[in-house]
């Protein structure tokens, strides 16, 4: 019997305010072009994860509220989130996915919603809210462009995901952009985001096929289009603010 693939997508009921169901359709074609059997599992509100069986896990962004509920459910089972990803789950969480990997988000009325403690990070409310196309370098895996809109200003002890280079990022102030510990990646960066950079895509499959005992060396698929999407708007791009 062939082994599947299975990607979680947590509370895609609740965490889809950016569209993050283009992620999960990005990570299923991408696999399916290149005849691996993938399985996607939804996961909804009410409903609780079993982290052992799954090989990637994505956690999509929401409003307040929604973050506060959704805090609470995963809160109920943090030991396993921590040994989860010590074993190497990977984990791709985005926006108001990404604030709840920390200690907390504190809230615009000083409301702290506790977070799974995966991370040493810390999200608090600001204003104003930082919107707009943003593009970030890093280190392997080139330029990563999208559209950021958070109120929250988050900072970490870890290695960020990029350097931004044009745009806010993590807070605005540190020219940081997202995370990247073990084989989380955390990031405000959505509109949604594996669409328009298929090398994080594929980097997140990596991470899961190796985490799951299957093939990863994943063959190059035909990305002209993607690559000329991310010229067209880095030929635009504003110089970040000092």
């Amino acid at each position: 019997m062939t082994q599947s693939l299975r990607i979680a997508h947590l509370y895609p009921d609740l965490l889809n305010l950016y569209a993050d169901k283009g992620n999960i359709l990005t990570l299923v074609r991408r696999l399916e072009w290149r005849g691996i059997s993938v399985e996607v599992i939804s996961v909804p509100n009410g409903e609780e994860p079993r982290l052992e069986d799954y090989h990637l896990v994505l956690l999509g962004g929401g409003s307040d509220r929604e973050q506060e509920l959704v805090g609470r459910t995963l809160r109920a089972r943090q030991s396993e989130w921590q040994a989860a990803v010590q074993a190497g789950l990977p984990l791709l969480a985005v926006c108001g996915g990404y604030q709840l990997l920390g200690q907390f988000y504190q809230l615009p009325d000083g409301t702290k919603v506790p977070g799974l403690e995966l991370l040493d990070l810390e999200t608090i409310a600001g204003s104003p809210r930082l919107i707009g196309n943003i593009a970030i370098d890093t280190v392997g895996l080139g330029t990563i462009v999208g559209f950021e809109n958070h109120g929250g200003r988050t900072t970490h002890r870890h290695q960020p995901l990029g350097t931004v280079v044009s745009g806010h990022g993590n807070n605005g102030t540190d020219r940081d952009e997202g995370v990247r510990h073990l084989h989380i990646v955390g990031t405000y960066i959505h509109g949604p985001l594996l669409p328009k950079n298929p090398q994080l895509a594929d980097y997140m499959l990596k991470l899961a096929l190796e985490y799951a005992g299957m093939r990863f060396d994943l063959e190059p698929l035909e990305d002209s289009l993607e690559r000329a999407a991310q010229d067209a708007f880095l030929a635009r791009r504003i110089p970040v603010r000092a």
